[in-house]
């Protein structure tokens, strides 16, 4: 079993940059692939980013791809969600899961991830 804590969001306005941490407790987070997914008021949750074990490949949605990278630091038993060019639009809770522990890539559907933090508010003002 895995827990884990999000942190790093808060109250930016557009075009401003945020770092997202989920630190992991429990289980190694080297043994899963990991994501971040976002849900904003009234909205599905969403996919927004993934990355495989190793941290060798990573995936993104369309609607922030070239803006947030994904990364890990399996050392650090951390994940990160580097955010920059902040739109209103990204505005939501956002959470990461641990996911799937097989393959070599990421994944996109969240049915796939067992575990999941509790979310970081980040809120972004014209």
């Amino acid at each position: 079993q895995v827990q884990l804590v999000e942190s790093g969001g808060g109250l930016v306005r557009a075009g401003a940059s945020l770092r997202l941490s989920c630190a992991a407790s429990g289980r190694l987070v080297s043994t899963y692939a990991m994501g971040w997914f976002r849900q904003a008021p009234g909205k599905e949750r969403e996919f927004v980013a993934g990355i495989s074990r190793s941290g060798g490949t990573t995936g993104y949605a369309d609607s922030v791809k070239g803006r947030f990278t994904i990364s890990r630091d399996n050392t650090k038993n951390t994940v990160y969600l580097q955010m920059n060019s902040l739109k209103p639009e990204d505005t939501a809770v956002y959470s990461c899961a641990a996911g799937p522990r097989y393959g070599s890539t990421w994944y996109s559907d969240g049915r796939l991830y067992d575990y999941w933090g509790q979310g970081t508010q980040v809120t972004v003002s014209n």
